[in-house]
């Protein structure tokens, strides 16, 4: 095998992996995307289920001068 073919073959390896190293982030972005969002829901959920257990707590507040 001739240098200039290793050398095109070494480039498209190259190439190749920076591929699947972006492809790779772009996933972990998403996935770290998805789980802020469900951790979110979460909270908005959690915090519905409270009012409607306790309706009445937090929704005034006492104040003496």
């Amino acid at each position: 095998m001739d240098i200039a073919a290793l050398s095109i073959l070494l480039s498209q390896e190259e190439v190749s992996q920076q591929a699947g190293i972006s492809v790779m982030n772009k996933v972990l972005d998403t996935g770290e995307a998805q789980m802020m969002d469900m951790i979110n829901m979460l909270r908005q959920n959690t915090m519905m289920m409270e009012r409607s257990v306790h309706p009445h707590i937090g929704n005034n507040i006492d104040l003496s001068i």
